[in-house]
């Protein structure tokens, strides 16, 4: 079903939870967040450009196996984050898919759903609504961390040769020139076949029963928070969240923005237990430093956080759902890992607790 112009510029207004309900905005304040969104895109990939291209592979929905490392020296590459969450993401979609009815045989494209607050079922959903033929394939975190993730949706853009090229936010002039001069014929002998190796997160990822070692972190007061509690004697909560969480997703999931709220609510209320220690993790993706601060002041928010800029410590604990709520006991040892449905977080505090 097509989203009218009225709809989506009343999204856009809600962009990534900066702006509050209620709040007015200009046309002219809409563009900043898009040209903000090139920003960050092109800040995230300064540090990539003209780098060799990950060597993984991924897995589509249809179980089929793309191997990065054996495009390289072949053709180009064309990688698109995207969220079924996101306003921008749906309105790029037919000029992604356009490309890919044009040019799929010459470029490798690939719809990488960036699999943070989203679901097989929904992304297949959106495929078939869409209109989708490219392949499409869920992240675990895995490229996104190779690629710098910071905004949906983020083109990434590789070479014959296996080089970075471009990485953006806009669909524009600028992405259709980077996309014409992958088409062009390059010398076959400039051609390489060395990526860069990325690990498989998921095989590493903390979950229920294991004991959390050597991580620390430090919350933007400054206090450095040990989660392997070593110099701890009572249990941790760690929540992780993002601060768009419960108004850019009020649209597009609500069942999710709402858990956002009532983990957030629920956390405030249990932190006043000085029987549990509690520290907030915010997802880097759309976020930066001003986001958070913006969101605490307008937000009851009563623990200390901080910002998982380039989400590492949401790969260390293998997060993708948010709300997501890890309860840690007084030995370090991951007792409880609770996501978005689940409702029992003061019941499983207290048997954490005791």
């Amino acid at each position: 079903m097509k989203l009218s112009v009225a709809i989506l510029l009343a999204l856009l207004v809600g962009y990534m939870g900066s702006v509050q309900a209620g709040d007015q905005q200009t046309t002219d304040q809409v563009y900043d967040q898009d040209a903000d969104g090139e920003q960050r895109a092109k800040t995230a990939g300064e540090s990539l450009i003209g780098q060799p291209g990950p060597e993984l592979s991924v897995t589509t929905l249809d179980g089929d196996i793309i191997d990065l490392s054996a495009l390289y020296g072949v053709k180009p590459v064309y990688i698109k984050f995207w969220a079924t969450w996101c306003v921008p993401c749906r309105q790029q979609m037919p000029g992604f898919q356009a490309f890919q009815e044009a040019h799929g045989d010459d470029i490798q494209v690939i719809a990488v759903n960036t699999g943070y607050a989203d679901t097989e079922a929904s992304a297949r959903e959106y495929r078939e609504e869409m209109g989708l033929t490219m392949p499409i394939t869920i992240d675990d975190g895995t490229l996104a961390e190779a690629l710098n993730l910071r905004v949906t949706p983020q083109h990434v853009l590789i070479d014959r040769s296996g080089h970075i090229t471009h990485i953006g936010h806009r669909d524009d002039k600028v992405l259709e020139e980077a996309l014409q001069a992958l088409l062009e014929p390059t010398d076959p002998s400039s051609a390489t076949t060395e990526g860069v190796a990325v690990g498989d997160i998921d095989a590493s990822a903390l979950t229920v029963g294991d004991t959390v070692t050597n991580l620390n972190v430090t919350t933007r007061d400054g206090d450095a928070i040990d989660l392997s509690q070593a110099t701890s004697d009572k249990p941790l909560g760690v929540v992780f969240f993002a601060t768009w969480c419960e108004s850019y997703l009020a649209e597009s999931q609500p069942d999710t923005a709402t858990a956002c709220q009532r983990v957030r609510e629920t956390v405030n209320q249990l932190s006043e237990d000085n029987n549990v220690q509690w520290v907030g993790i915010i997802s880097g993706l759309w976020t930066k430093e001003s986001d958070v601060e913006s969101y605490l002041e307008s937000t009851e928010t009563a623990i200390p956080v901080l910002l998982d800029a380039d989400g590492e410590i949401h790969r260390s604990f293998g997060i993708q759902q948010i709300p997501t709520v890890v309860l840690i006991d007084a030995d370090g040892k991951i007792a409880e890992k609770l996501g978005p449905q689940d409702t029992a977080l003061a019941e499983a505090v207290k048997r954490v607790s005791q």
